[in-house]
């Protein structure tokens, strides 16, 4: 019955460069091997999550696409998962008819893709998957009848405010919606997932899977709003929002000057 540590990843456990400092991962790795149950949570996909954190070599699982699954960092095993169930094809569909055409996530034919239409991508969209380029998940579709293909599980539009907020506000209450300014490209995006896919509710399946009593968690942004709420203690980098600095335990170095490492090092003692 220990617990459990879990940070954000962009913003708070990566630097600006969007890397772990060789100084995070010594001592994740360290702190691991003796005993310490780490995770982080992003709403990066595995792929991306493991380059960006690629000196992380401990075994641990991971809260990727913002909670719709849960991995091992070694195996890649999924060990939680949140799929759309019901009425993702009305949601594509509406979103069609408002012009937004969005990047969808999916499993097909056992394996995961992110599909889109080409021709009907927004310059914000075009700037993602060019970042994305070589990805094996890359799926080029022909028409967005196309993108409700296989077991889907996350969807990505990235649009201007105006088509976009409406959107939020109709969804927000029957799905798990994020709708922010994009960290780096300061892009408009609002990203909709299975209402049970958030980090929190996949932080609180991970406790539970674990058998950890208590939870300390990290982060810089609003979407970290409901893991701290959840959390026993909460930290937030010097650089996060303030509405999350309001709410947070205390509020430790930056992400640039490895806040989170720093306080794992400093308190973390074997249980």
């Amino acid at each position: 019955m220990g617990i459990l540590y879990v940070s954000d990843l962009d913003g708070t456990l990566l630097g600006s460069n969007e890397r772990t400092s060789e100084y995070t991962n010594n001592v994740i790795n360290s702190l691991t091997e003796r005993g310490m149950v780490f995770s982080y949570a992003t709403a990066r996909s595995l792929i991306t999550a493991k380059k960006v954190t690629s000196g992380i070599i401990a075994k641990i699982p991971l809260i990727v696409y913002n909670g719709a699954f849960v991995v091992d960092n070694l195996t890649e095993d999924i060990l939680i998962a949140n799929y759309f169930y019901d009425g993702v094809d009305s949601v594509l569909d509406d979103l069609f008819a408002n012009k937004v055409y969005p990047i969808v996530y999916a499993y097909i034919d056992g394996k995961e893709k992110f599909s889109f239409v080409p021709e009907l991508c927004s310059n914000g969209m075009n700037k993602f998957l060019d970042s994305r380029e070589g990805d094996v998940r890359t799926n080029a579709v022909s028409s967005i009848n196309d993108l409700k293909s296989g077991s889907v599980f996350y969807i990505t539009c990235i649009d201007e405010p105006q088509k976009l907020g409406p959107l939020y506000e109709k969804y927000k209450d029957s799905y798990h919606c994020v709708y922010q300014t994009e960290i780096y490209t300061k892009e408009q995006w609002l990203e909709i997932m299975p209402l049970n896919a958030s980090k929190a509710k996949a932080v609180k399946q991970l406790q539970s899977l674990l058998d950890c009593e208590k939870l300390v968690v990290f982060g810089d942004g609003k979407n970290d709003i409901d893991m701290f709420e959840l959390a026993d203690e909460s930290y937030a980098v010097q650089n996060a929002h303030e509405d999350l600095k309001r709410i947070a335990t205390s509020i430790i170095s930056s992400n640039d000057e490895d806040g989170v490492a720093k306080w794992l090092d400093e308190h973390f003692v074997t249980e």
